[in-house]
């Protein structure tokens, strides 16, 4: 079984390709490519949803082209797309124009590769990116004649650290093999990245239910708009982290304290605007009051404090819920799964807290949006039984879409 995958969400145009024999739970990474948009969205302080739908449109056939390759799986073939393939490419790509001449001239140079499905991502993102991809799965599909499957962005980011990568025996190759962990469901899945703070109880690969998430902004959204407070440069989190790391390896006690919204709320869902507007208002005070810039010392302390208050309310929410639905796994998925300190608070306070309870992130290369993680989920959907197909022109961008599946 073989899956293209393909993931345009936001500002990373990902493709890949993975293979799981029939006899074997061994998944094999055979080819994958990835664009990020971080220089081209860097001025601007974030991401330009017109942008950014410019650069997939750019960049996903030839990573595509790069990823069908690298799996050894592209033969080039002579031919002419004939005017009834070319008028329902035509007819599929209606919101990507630009693009139907390089897909006419993608299937003249390249023979159909040998795969069993096409993955792509439907939702959650930035819908005009979104449809970048969903357009080039669906010409994918329909002159192919390859079945389509719609992936939800965030099971994604649940997939991602439910696998663990295996010693290859695949010699004179960099290929990486994978295999999903042996987990008890339900497990409790923490979601945090620029676009989303959420809880989701996974009773299995495509069965979720959603009990929390964020009021207003998303805790990466709140590190990023924090770091430009501050000066950072974008993606602001890691420029954050980086700050606050600095200061707390000083042992210097902080001055600052930032609020804890909803930290006590008898529910599981979040709020960050309030930290942000506290973290605004006391640069404020602070420049007003000294007539000058924040120094560098009060700049890591800032950055420390904010990361405290974000961090504290994710990780004890999380453990209270852990603690209320019984469960075994704790997961933590997406972007800002990569940060150190919320890796270092969660692993700690479970250990003291719930020592029974297994925590697991993803490897730090697929913490960001990419494509293996839409092929993994995939591959976990079939393993289940929970996968479904999609007819090309049925295929739709849903920028809203959610995890829950009541």
């Amino acid at each position: 079984m073989k899956i293209l995958a393909i993931e345009t969400s936001c500002d990373e145009t990902g493709i890949s390709v993975v293979e799981q024999q029939t006899d074997s739970s061994t998944i094999t990474l055979l080819g994958n490519a990835l664009a990020s948009q971080i220089e081209l969205h860097a001025q601007y302080g974030g991401v330009f949803p017109a942008m950014a739908k410019r650069a997939h449109a750019e960049k996903i056939i030839p990573l595509t082209i790069e990823a069908l390759i690298e799996a050894n799986l592209l033969t080039k073939e002579s031919s002419t797309t004939g005017t009834e393939a070319r008028a329902h490419i035509e007819e599929l790509c209606t919101r990507e124009q630009e693009m139907i001449e390089v897909l006419v001239d993608f299937f003249d140079t390249y023979k159909k590769p040998e795969l069993d499905y096409i993955a792509v991502t439907v939702g959650p993102g930035l819908e005009p990116a979104l449809w970048v991809g969903i357009n080039t799965a669906r010409v994918l599909g329909a002159i192919w004649n390859i079945p389509i499957i719609p992936i939800n962005h965030m099971e994604g980011h649940v997939v991602t650290a439910a696998i663990e990568e295996q010693l290859t025996e695949i010699t004179g190759t960099d290929q990486k093999q994978y295999i999903f962990k042996d987990l008890s469901f339900p497990l409790l899945s923490l979601l945090v990245s620029g676009g989303h703070t959420e809880l989701v109880l996974a009773y299995s690969y495509g069965h979720y239910d959603k009990i929390g998430q964020t009021r207003d902004d998303a805790v990466g959204e709140a590190f990023d708009k924090v770091a430009r407070m501050l000066g950072l440069p974008y993606p602001g989190g890691p420029a954050v982290s980086k700050l606050a790391a600095t200061f707390r390896a000083k042992n210097s006690e902080n001055f600052f304290t930032l609020p804890r919204p909803m930290l006590h709320s008898q529910d599981y869902d979040f709020s960050y605007s309030g930290i942000k507007t506290a973290a605004l208002y006391t640069i404020r005070d602070l420049t007003e009051q000294n007539t000058r810039p924040l120094t560098e010392d009060e700049k890591m302390a800032l950055a420390a404090a904010f990361e405290d208050a974000a961090i504290e309310v994710l990780v004890k929410k999380t453990i209270r819920a852990a603690e209320e639905y019984g469960v075994q796994t704790v997961i933590v998925g997406g972007g800002v799964a990569g940060n150190t300190y919320l890796k270092n608070q969660l692993t700690t306070h479970l250990k003291a807290w719930l020592p029974s309870v297994e925590v697991l992130f993803p490897a730090p290369w697929l913490a960001t949006d990419n494509a293996v993680m839409i092929a993994m989920a995939t591959v976990a959907r079939i393993k289940v039984g929970t996968i479904q197909t999609t007819l090309p022109e049925d295929l739709k961008a849903n920028g809203n879409l959610s995890l829950a599946t009541d």
